[in-house]
């Protein structure tokens, strides 16, 4: 027979003799529901009884007694930060430099989203003196409500699942596991604001991860030199209320140690902007904290490595920006950066050409022409001279029938880049030649995320979701937290029962 105590006398069993009257009150219905339910549990069990079902149903059962008590204590607890009485508040307080004057009394939030359920909050509003801006209520500002609904913890939660499911699967998970039922606006209001707190540490947290992945490949073992490999791509997203895709953007760097082995990488992302203007800014200020951040312990330098297509964007950024940029012990020097066409980009030029120059005939001839040039390109010193050499040598005489252009459009590409081409010498120097990073880059912070069926995005609502995803894919998602955590106000405040606990230790 299992031994029960009344839940009217837990309160004279430590530690609970050291809790306030008032809690204990609060507490007392779910808790006395907890034990009904374990009592009932124990006195009603039989092996004969011990089905399956009956055991999942009490455990069922048994989780959602035990969020509400969960929910009651947090419920207290939050309250209880701020003083009931009127009297022990400061009549006026400063915010941000602007004054607030206190209000008579306390007003509810009933909406309040913790990881147990949602709590009402009673508190003080504070109104503005003279400026025209909102009210305060410094007890949220003291919990760090986003938007104020939600709680820290809470509010992680929903960004972590913001950054990786569609709403309606983030929604039925708060109702699931939370007992919280939100709508979608409210969601989104609350991811938004995360997002903004959380993107200010973004840079900060990549800059330190990189150069932690610097260090390991400087220390590993192999007779390479370690490489900062940067990458530049686009991706057409579906945007509201538009009749077609329009670009967004990603970047990615990654540390290759002396093995050649890529040990991490970092990801940026925009929803489509003219010229991408942001994007840019942002991967030239980690590229530059970076390395100035490196160079300036002394250590050497990585290869550097831009591995893109040859679109315009990453075309440009690489003739305005790092052609330009400027070494970080010798600024009167710039840093030498090398530009690797992608070589799976340029073998499908070389398909082209295939495809115009063997259109009449045999298709294993074509085949077989089309993988001894991509051989020649990859491994030959100076193969993309004997590539074209071989296409002009095959073009001579030929009537095209229609495909001229065609030939002329993929030849004129892979002549006009023959500067970027090398690929020989650049696995000679130990250099990556594919951007398969910064593609599956385009996949994963935007396809696989934004790009499900029958998704549309605003401009505003999609950014908020792509930083949160690039952090979260970054690996950097605990440090940017905290963070964002630490620089909310948090001002110190006397409580009830950090006076209660104080008096019962003195006695004791």
């Amino acid at each position: 027979m299992m031994n029960s105590t009344p839940v009217g006398s837990w309160s004279t069993i430590p530690p609970f003799s050291l809790l306030p009257a008032t809690l204990m009150a609060h507490l007392a219905p779910a808790l006395g529901g907890l034990a009904e339910l374990m009592l009932s549990f124990c006195d009603r069990q039989t092996q004969a009884d011990a089905s399956v079902q009956r055991l999942a149903e009490f455990e069922e059962t048994l989780a959602q007694r035990l969020r509400e008590v969960g929910r009651a204590m947090v419920q207290w607890l939050y309250n209880d930060l701020e003083p009931q009485q009127r009297e022990d508040l400061p009549p006026q307080v400063r915010f941000d430099g602007v004054f607030y004057q206190r209000s008579d009394r306390k007003t509810p939030n009933r909406l309040v989203a913790t990881l147990f359920g949602t709590i009402t909050l009673m508190r003080y509003l504070y109104r503005p003196i003279e400026e025209r801006v909102p009210g305060i209520f410094p007890l949220e500002l003291r919990l760090g409500l986003e938007a104020g609904r939600a709680t820290p913890a809470l509010a992680n939660q929903v960004a972590q699942g913001a950054a990786q499911d569609p709403q309606q699967g983030v929604l039925q998970h708060l109702l699931d596991h939370y007992g919280v039922k939100w709508s979608a606006p409210l969601l989104r209001k609350v991811t938004a604001s995360v997002s903004v707190g959380m993107s200010e540490h973004r840079h900060e947290a990549q800059v330190a991860k990189l150069l932690r992945l610097l260090e390991q490949a400087d220390h590993s073992r192999g007779s390479r030199k370690p490489v900062l490999a940067v990458g530049r791509d686009g991706i057409m997203l579906p945007i509201r209320k538009e009749s077609c895709f329009r670009e967004g953007a990603v970047a990615t760097v990654s540390v290759h140690d002396r093995a050649g082995k890529r040990l991490g990488t970092v990801y940026l992302g925009r929803m489509p902007e003219p010229l991408q203007p942001i994007l840019s800014s942002q991967l030239t200020a980690l590229l530059r904290d970076l390395l100035e951040r490196w160079s300036g312990g002394g250590n050497p330098m990585p290869r550097l490595v831009y591995i893109t297509d040859a679109g315009h964007h990453p075309t440009e950024y690489y003739r305005r920006v790092l052609c330009r940029m400027a070494h970080p012990r010798c600024p009167q020097q710039v840093l030498q950066w090398e530009w690797v066409l992608d070589y799976y980009h340029a073998c499908e030029y070389i398909s082209k050409v295939a495809e115009v120059l063997f259109r009449d005939g045999d298709e294993r001839q074509r085949r077989a022409w089309a993988a001894k040039m991509r051989r020649w390109l990859k491994d030959k010193p100076g193969g993309i001279y004997r590539v074209l050499h071989s296409a002009a040598a095959r073009r001579h005489g030929r009537d095209l029938r229609g495909g001229a252009g065609e030939y002329r459009k993929a030849y004129d590409y892979l002549r006009e880049h023959i500067g970027e081409l090398d690929y020989h010498g650049y696995r000679k120097r130990h250099l990556p030649i594919g951007s398969g990073v910064t593609e599956a880059g385009c996949k994963t912070v935007f396809t696989q995320r934004m790009k499900q069926s029958g998704m549309t995005w605003t401009l505003a609502g999609g950014q908020s979701v792509v930083d949160l995803r690039v952090i979260h894919l970054s690996g950097v998602w605990q440090p940017v937290r905290q963070a964002y955590l630490q620089t909310k106000d948090c001002p110190e405040l006397r409580t009830q029962l950090r006076q209660h606990y104080r008096s019962c230790k003195e006695v004791a």
